[in-house]
């Protein structure tokens, strides 16, 4: 059994030691943007096969929107994801012949 003083117990005292946090604060990936360039070499029909088959999911009805904004404007977006999906998504669109670029979403 351990016994201690008057003494002793006064300058005992709890010290509260802050560990320093282990998470890191991390901002939100904005992520990036796949832009579909036009082009006068390809077929409509074309580009939207080929961005059907390089974006899971996507519709026709989407696809030829896409194409019809870049055949219109210039460019248009094809999506926003993370960058080593957009980096796939826009060489793939490159390696069918078609324009592309990413660039940051903000």
């Amino acid at each position: 059994m351990l016994y201690s003083t008057k003494e002793e117990s006064k300058t005992m005292s709890t010290q509260v030691i802050e560990k320093p946090s282990t998470r890191t604060t991390r901002k939100h990936d904005p992520g990036y943007r796949v832009i579909l360039h036009n082009d006068d070499f390809n077929s409509m029909e074309y580009v939207v096969e080929v961005l059907m088959k390089t974006v899971a999911g996507m519709s026709e009805p989407q696809a030829v929107h896409i194409m019809m904004t870049a055949h219109t404007n210039g460019k248009a977006l094809v999506i926003t994801c993370a960058l080593e999906h957009a980096e796939f998504y826009c060489e793939t669109l490159k390696s069918h012949g078609l324009t592309s670029t990413i660039e940051p979403a903000e």
